[in-house]
């Protein structure tokens, strides 16, 4: 089979190649002179000096305080900012709705006077209930209401 692969290239064989101008072989590396060998144990050079570990131990624990200090004060700030947040929105709210909170419970009206003039209903009484069953009581609806009044103005 190598008779074969050297039979096929044989013709190229006595073709002169063309190399490029830019194209050259590099220099051999020389070694100087002065160069250290290593030697036959590397252990020696993996020794830890411990002279250093009090310094290493005082700047990781200096790291250490100074990081947690930047992120207390990382965290106040946040808070502040989303308190400030919460307070504008809150002050937005009320400018629309005085007296809203957003976190209490809501708002209900109290009916200080019933629709016929003359017939106050006292600040600290609630309305009257139609149904008087148990813990529920309905008070009167609008349309309940206007009924009433209505029939109320034509008896008199």
């Amino acid at each position: 089979m190598s008779n074969q692969v050297q039979s096929q290239y044989a013709p190229a064989a006595g073709v002169p190649l063309i190399k490029s101008p830019s194209l050259r072989v590099p220099r051999p590396i020389e070694m100087p002179p002065d160069i250290h060998p290593l030697p036959d144990s590397v252990t020696a050079y993996f020794v830890y000096p411990f002279t250093l570990e009090p310094h290493v131990l005082t700047v990781e624990a200096s790291r250490r305080s100074t990081l947690a200090a930047h992120a207390a004060r990382r965290e106040a700030y946040l808070k502040a900012r989303e308190d400030e947040k919460e307070r504008r929105k809150r002050e937005a709210l009320r400018r629309i709705a005085p007296g809203f909170e957003p976190k209490a419970t809501p708002l209900v009206p109290t009916k200080r006077f019933s629709g016929l003039p003359g017939h106050p209903v006292p600040f600290n009484e609630p309305a009257s209930p139609v149904g008087e069953s148990g813990g529920h009581q309905r008070t009167k609806s609008v349309m309940e209401d206007l009924v009433d009044q209505l029939a109320a103005m034509e008896s008199k």
